[in-house]
């Protein structure tokens, strides 16, 4: 079964706070959720591991330590995904990023994949499937079967807000994904917004309404 990991970190919920305030702007917005994201990657690859090597330091040959060469990916859920992808990319600059792309049908409600571009390597990739927005999970499990159709077999799912009925169908569709939160929330509205949540990661994002 996939764990569920929050992060309790000062820095992270002192700007998570921000992030949910009505009255940040997007610019500000924008710059949060990269530093948040950014603030995640370095908890959540605190397992890659490293292997041994030497490097001339001014003074004399030193042993140290470089990462043992792992692969990663960054895989937004369009659109409110992108959001996260710089910040991540900061600390890991080598990491491939590849696209999923979903819309809910308005008669089924249920998520459709209308654009996936993936490394063409993805199978050897330890993936981080990023999104602000954990609400229903829906779109989340879908963009996971997406991958995993396409020959993906290490995916990590990073999300800023979780609802529990999100992280619920998650676990439950996918429980070889482990979930990194910053926040899980007390529920969904009628309308599927995570109460008390942030509104639209989207609309926050972009500027759009």
């Amino acid at each position: 079964m996939g764990k569920v990991y929050v992060f309790d970190h000062p820095l992270i919920q002192h700007k998570l706070t921000y992030i949910r305030n009505k009255e940040t702007g997007t610019k500000e917005f924008r710059e949060l959720i990269d530093e948040v994201a950014g603030l995640m990657a370095y908890e959540i690859t605190r397992d890659l591991p490293l292997m041994d090597t030497t490097v001339e330091t001014p003074v004399a040959t030193a042993k140290a330590k470089v990462l043992e060469g792992k692969k990663l990916g960054i895989i937004p859920i369009l659109r409110a995904g992108l959001g996260m992808v710089d910040g991540i990319k900061q600390l890991i600059p080598t990491a491939r990023v590849g696209h999923v792309g979903l819309y809910r049908d308005p008669e089924t409600l249920q998520p459709v994949e209308y654009y996936v571009k993936l490394p063409s390597d993805i199978e050897e990739r330890e993936l981080l499937v990023v999104d602000p927005m954990l609400a229903t999970g829906g779109s989340a499990v879908e963009a996971i079967h997406s991958l995993k159709k396409r020959g993906a077999k290490n995916i990590r799912l990073i999300c800023i807000i979780a609802a529990p009925e999100g992280v619920e169908l998650v676990t439950k569709e996918h429980p070889d994904v482990d979930i990194y939160l910053a926040a899980q929330d007390e529920r969904l509205n009628e309308k599927g917004y995570i109460i008390p949540g942030l509104g639209d990661a989207g609309d926050r994002l972009f500027g759009t309404k």
